[in-house]
């Protein structure tokens, strides 16, 4: 998770409730804040104003506006992380594992209401953020990818490999998909996304053994 956001919630027991409270009730009020003006407009002093504290308690707990806005995306990767495992749970094979779970977070971003919006509003700034400040998001997904294709090869399921190369690989092409949606590969439905998943990105992971 995006170290900014952890260091917030990292507080003496005396404190820790409420410094959470508060961190989350900022985060939330900079969510809402950029559903309200996109990433352009996107105003510290409304944050504050928004989660109803002083504007230099936002600047104790984040140093600046992006790095902001990157535990909001942060925060969000998350939850849709939290669905993912869901899904993943429903599954009986490591292959309907990895297919579903792709098939759910790509949807869950592709319809995410940030996403939608800035995407719709302000495609340049999507770009320009993707390409330059998404490290943080783009880590996350990797990691948590990874963590899974590493459990699956310690139930041998999978082959031994290098696990943090391949989920990368995956979620950048993940993010070039939702990025710029015109493609000669169909992903305009669930079926498309799941179709995609099994035609080429199940051969960029080493079976071994058996993928059950």
């Amino acid at each position: 998770m995006c170290h900014c956001y952890i260091r917030m919630l990292s507080v003496s027991p005396g404190s820790e409730r409420d410094t959470d409270a508060t961190t989350e009730r900022i985060v939330d009020a900079a969510y809402r804040e950029l559903l309200d003006f996109g990433v352009r407009r996107v105003s510290v002093d409304n944050i504050a104003k928004k989660a109803a504290v002083a504007r230099i308690t936002v600047y104790r707990r984040f140093a600046n506006r992006d790095e902001l806005l990157a535990a909001v995306a942060v925060r969000e990767g998350t939850r849709l992380f939290e669905r993912v495992d869901a899904v993943i749970a429903e599954q009986g094979s490591t292959a309907d594992q990895l297919v579903e779970g792709f098939v759910t977070i790509f949807h869950a971003v592709r319809t995410h209401p940030l996403v939608k919006r800035t995407l719709a509003s302000e495609p340049d700034v999507a770009v320009a953020w993707l390409t330059a400040q998404a490290g943080p998001i783009i880590g996350l997904a990797r990691d948590y990818l990874a963590a899974h294709l590493a459990d699956a090869q310690r139930r041998r399921r999978l082959a031994a490999f290098d696990q943090r190369p391949v989920a990368e690989l995956i979620v950048r092409l993940a993010a070039s998909f939702v990025l710029t949606a015109d493609s000669c590969i169909p992903m305009k439905t669930n079926d498309d996304v799941r179709a995609f998943a099994r035609t080429y990105l199940l051969p960029m992971i080493p079976t071994g053994g058996r993928r059950s």
